[in-house]
């Protein structure tokens, strides 16, 4: 056993008994991979899985970042001890929980309707001060909301919502649903893009009927949302010994249709609110890591994508304090922790996906921005355009290179009308294969936490996606901003049974 360094996370036991207890854990390295092990006074030692490759891991944490303090993200609620002093990573994407009502009955979830017992569902006025929360904190602010639920496309008000999200500010608007609505109505799949919705992010668990079961569904939402141009994300939630196996297929059905499917984005399934008190054998059976989700990637492609061709989170953050400095346009920092997640962008040539580390000099291109960020003076931006433009020949391997990329031509155009407009097209001929791997109570690294990118706007203030789930804080902010079904119904005439799907049980 290696130790690879320290660092803090909370007792399993102790938060199954209502209290959140910080305990010492430390990484270790053992047969190729990464362990957490950590003690409880109370409770013993517990032992869970890191990161599933100690290459892949000592690679990605060189681009580990630290972003600047955000003091509006709470490291604590409901009088618990703060896990630690102030959050060092701002917003990339912020969630707004819109309600807890479901079309399916869905799983075993303390935060769906079905299974909570009570209705969770803030008026347009609730919500626009929560939209507002989310837009007004330490600049620049979050850019990207997504609305979610629950299944959001229930609410009448929805295109109200979105309306107002982009109103206030948010450049990017997307929503999270299963898919059902969207399937059942191409029509509302034009109000959606006429609302100026960016992006669909669509459920989307397997390609066979026994992992997906909305897989008839799914399709027909993908046939409607390519009849209005409107793009969707794939969102697989990966469960051990159910559907991790179809990873490589999911990418392989997104790239089948790459003309509306602009991204996957894998999800793991994370131990939290019920399911907190699944049996060690069962919880270790249900886990996936990362590099599970890589491996059924890498046997569908067969040497086409590998794990080398993934890079963390992080990635991204030099490249946007270089944009920041010459275009003078506020970034958001990519400061996650590098073991957060980790994507790549695959290209298409001759019928083939190409990733895009497979024809760009990744490495070289961080060091020339590294070399270049902190550089002052007249004309800077023109100075560090030519400068790019006289190093493009060792950032590109040429004759790896699809047709219509120009590394070139977005230098340029990043430097005349910016990086949104600039990266846009790239965008639209790539398709983004990603992940983000949430954290519970059992494998909760509060390093890892203090760095969490993606957060909630609620009542009770911002808080971080792996203390809203993992730490089951969005389960108490649900229930005391909530009525009881029986509430709602006489209140608004409906019963809830109302709102399931006709065709889906």
């Amino acid at each position: 056993m290696k130790v690879l360094g320290k660092t803090e996370s909370v007792c399993p036991i102790c938060f199954q008994e209502k209290k959140i207890n910080k305990i010492d854990a430390q990484l270790f390295e053992e047969k190729g991979k990464i362990w957490m092990l950590k003690r409880c006074p109370t409770h013993g030692s517990f032992e869970e899985m890191y990161f599933g490759d100690e290459d892949v891991y000592n690679r990605w944490m060189t681009h580990k970042e630290t972003g600047h303090p955000v003091p509006e993200i709470k490291t604590s609620l409901f009088n618990d001890p703060p896990l630690y002093e102030v959050h060092v990573s701002q917003p990339v994407l912020t969630n707004l929980m819109i309600t807890n009502r479901c079309n399916v009955r869905g799983a075993d979830s303390s935060l769906n309707a079905w299974h909570a017992g009570y209705i969770y569902e803030p008026s347009i006025r609730q919500l626009n001060e929560l939209i507002q929360q989310a837009k007004g904190g330490t600049p620049p602010g979050s850019y990207a909301i997504q609305i979610t639920g629950g299944e959001p496309t229930l609410r009448n008000d929805l295109f109200e919502i979105l309306s107002n999200a982009k109103k206030i500010g948010f450049s990017h608007v997307q929503i999270q649903t299963n898919g059902i609505t969207l399937a059942e109505d191409v029509e509302y799949c034009q109000r959606l893009k006429d609302a100026g919705i960016d992006t669909i992010y669509m459920s989307f668990d397997g390609v066979t009927l026994e992992t997906n079961p909305l897989i008839s569904y799914h399709k027909k939402a993908l046939e409607n949302l390519r009849n209005v141009n409107l793009n969707v994300v794939l969102v697989p939630v990966l469960i051990g010994g159910k559907n991790v196996h179809e990873s490589g297929k999911i990418v392989r059905f997104a790239l089948d249709n790459i003309n509306v499917v602009r991204g996957v984005h894998f999800l793991p399934l994370t131990f939290c609110g019920q399911i907190t008190n699944t049996n060690n054998d069962e919880r270790q059976r249900q886990r996936v890591d990362f590099i599970q989700m890589i491996t059924g990637i890498e046997q569908e492609f067969a040497g086409m994508i590998s794990r080398d061709d993934f890079y963390p989170i992080p990635i991204m953050d030099p490249l946007l304090q270089l944009l920041e400095m010459t275009t003078k346009e506020p970034q958001v920092r990519f400061t996650a922790h590098p073991c957060c997640g980790g994507s790549t962008f695959l290209y298409m040539k001759d019928g083939k996906p190409l990733p895009i580390a497979r024809f760009l000099n990744v490495e070289t291109i961080l060091q020339f921005i590294n070399d270049h960020k902190k550089k002052k003076g007249p004309m800077l931006r023109l100075r560090l355009l030519y400068a790019f433009t006289k190093s493009i020949d060792s950032f590109v391997e040429k004759e790896k290179t699809p047709h219509g990329f120009d590394l070139k031509q977005i230098a340029r155009e990043t430097a005349t009308i910016g990086s949104q407009y600039a990266m846009r097209e790239f965008y639209h001929k790539t398709l983004f294969v990603g992940s983000m791997w949430y954290q519970d109570v059992w494998n909760l690294d509060i390093d890892q936490l203090q760095r969490c990118v993606v957060h909630y706007t609620t009542p009770e203030g911002i808080v971080p996606y792996c203390s809203y789930h993992g730490l089951g804080y969005g389960e108490k902010i649900l229930k005391k901003y909530s009525i009881s079904v029986k509430e709602w119904e006489e209140k608004t005439g409906r019963r809830l049974e109302d709102d399931l799907s006709k065709e889906v049980s």
